[in-house]
């Protein structure tokens, strides 16, 4: 458990500067194509402030494109109790509760440590789920929180988006921008760099995906050392599996914060999904259900 924290804190710091990388080398391509070099310094500059920026910001904008509204006890006393009690169960802080108007069961959490960390569920999660296996679920999400998947899932999450976005538009620029400045630019450089461009953002969602895969069995496994209760996490899975629909705000940037994929289901969905199938995670706890 341990391991893993230190290493998701190591992949954080490194997964910020593989972005640093790639917009230097976006910011390159732009300058070779436009004979300008002081634009990769700009692109590198930019995508430092960038990356400090999303460190503070990607919270608020999870929250914002998901549309999650924060609650008190008050507002509902069950749901709110549940995740105080884990709180104080973990000996973490208690982090900021938040509900999703949404009758497709889900939840996550996201923040950039347990002090600034948040939790979130639908309204059709806490209306399907028992008392136990609602305790199961958000301490599933509390274990994110605690292992810091929060941290390295909402850098990913604003950085991947970058990515993608930055290499779309110079891809638009490199094909319908004024080329007459560029007339000596070697046509072997031009296609390497449009092939990184087309590259780049499906390497940051494989990225994306492989990480957040692994840290959902490791939360699943949390959630179980938390509780103590293997049967309640696998019905929780179950119940995850057969009334799982797509949730009425959709986006892949958010799509890997949720315990269950969120999006429509496809056949190129299924296979960039950053969720791994729930028999494997069931079958996973319930092969080390001694093991807790």
């Amino acid at each position: 458990m341990y391991k893993a924290i230190a290493e998701n804190k190591r992949n954080t710091i490194l997964i910020m500067a593989i972005f640093v990388a790639v917009i230097g080398v976006i910011g390159w391509l732009v300058g070779y194509f436009y004979n300008d070099t002081s634009i990769a310094y700009m692109a590198f500059i930019g995508a430092a402030i960038y990356a400090i920026i999303q460190y503070y910001l990607a919270t608020t904008l999870a929250i914002a494109m998901t549309g999650a509204k924060q609650i008190q006890k008050r507002d509902n006393p069950r749901y709110y109790r549940i995740i105080e009690n884990l709180s104080i169960a973990t000996g973490m802080p208690m982090p900021k509760v938040y509900i999703i108007n949404d009758t497709a069961p889900n939840a996550f959490a996201t923040g950039r440590d347990p002090r600034h960390a948040i939790v979130a569920a639908t309204t059709g999660l806490i209306d399907l789920m028992d008392d136990n296996e609602l305790e199961a679920v958000m301490a599933h999400e509390m274990g994110h929180v605690k292992n810091y998947d929060i941290r390295i899932g909402m850098i990913a999450f604003g950085l991947v988006s970058a990515v993608g976005f930055l290499a779309d538009i110079v891809l638009r620029m490199m094909f319908y921008g004024d080329k007459r400045e560029n007339s000596n630019s070697s046509p072997a450089i031009m296609v390497i760099g449009i092939i990184f461009l087309i590259l780049a953002p499906i390497i940051a969602v494989i990225v994306q995906m492989a990480i957040s895969r692994q840290r959902e069995y490791l939360a699943d496994a949390t959630s179980v050392m938390t509780i103590r209760n293997t049967d309640a996490m696998v019905s929780a899975l179950m119940k995850l599996k057969t009334n799982g629909r797509p949730m009425k705000h959709q986006n892949s940037s958010t799509a890997h914060l949720f315990i269950s994929n969120p999006l429509k289901a496809s056949s190129i969905t299924k296979m960039f999904s950053t969720h791994p199938p729930i028999d494997e995670r069931i079958m996973r706890l319930k092969a080390n259900s001694d093991k807790f």
